[in-house]
């Protein structure tokens, strides 16, 4: 690995312990991925008392990106993973214990390195073990902050639910655990998607509860170039893995995001 150290000051992107990173170039407003196992931090200081001073908006933009990153793991093909099943579950349920915690106590000092905590293990790719993750609403999100700058977390905030409402019949059985498991959401057995649109529901109501949009036009986003992000995100091909989304199926996430 090369010789970096880093000092955490937002938990968000989990930088400390990933291979991952993001390019933007401002010259056709690209923002793209890219990693390498020598890009993780020989070390990470972790302060949580650094984070005592982050405004609420980028406190819960970082939550956002945290809980995508478990998410973007947790909709997954693969079989027999209950146990980083019950890991995934475990990291978004203490998010949403403890940021409403800060949001409301910003030097919680218990609180905020639950979060630091889970920020971490949400990108390290302990959650990966044994699992293939999506990583679509990532790309799909990318378009966003690239050509209107919006935060990350924010933009993920917006996504996920409008990817969710677009893929979850791809796997109701896994939607509807998530609604249970995480949201507590009581399991309809005539109605299985009536149990896992009830969990995309309560996940837009937590992002909304925190301060976070949930619709393009609340983040400011106007709908004139939809077709530009759909075409620009799957230039390299169809994006995501749960399910493979072209270009048309892109702009479907992005007009049910509005």
């Amino acid at each position: 690995m090369l010789p970096v150290g880093v000092v955490l000051t937002i938990p968000a992107a989990g930088s400390e312990s990933s291979n991952g990173s993001v390019i933007t170039n401002e010259e056709g407003w690209y923002k793209k991925d890219a990693g390498s196992e020598l890009m993780r931090p020989r070390f990470a200081i972790m302060n949580p008392e650094l984070t005592f001073t982050l405004p609420p908006y980028q406190t819960a933009c970082g939550a956002a990106d945290i809980m995508a990153h478990v998410m973007e793991r947790y909709f997954t093909n693969a079989r027999a993973v209950e146990f980083t099943d019950r890991l995934c579950e475990a990291t978004l349920k203490t998010m949403i214990n403890h940021v409403p915690r800060v949001l409301a106590d910003p030097e919680s000092y218990d609180s905020r390195a639950e979060i630091m905590w889970a920020g971490t293990i949400a990108h390290n790719d302990l959650l990966s073990t044994g699992r293939i993750g999506d990583w679509g609403s990532h790309m799909i999100e990318h378009e966003l902050s690239g050509i209107y700058d919006v935060a990350h977390g924010a933009g993920l905030a917006v996504v996920f639910p409008a990817w969710m409402k677009k893929v979850y019949r791809h796997d109701m059985a896994r939607f509807a655990q998530f609604a249970q498991r995480v949201w507590n959401v009581d399991y309809d057995f005539a109605d299985p998607a009536r149990t896992a649109l009830e969990g995309i529901r309560r996940l837009e109501v937590f992002f909304h509860e925190i301060g976070l949009p949930v619709t393009l036009k609340e983040l400011g986003v106007k709908d004139d170039r939809l077709q530009e992000m759909a075409r620009k995100c799957t230039e390299r091909g169809p994006v995501g893995n749960f399910v493979k989304l072209g270009r048309d199926e892109v702009l479907e996430v992005y007009k049910l995001a509005v």
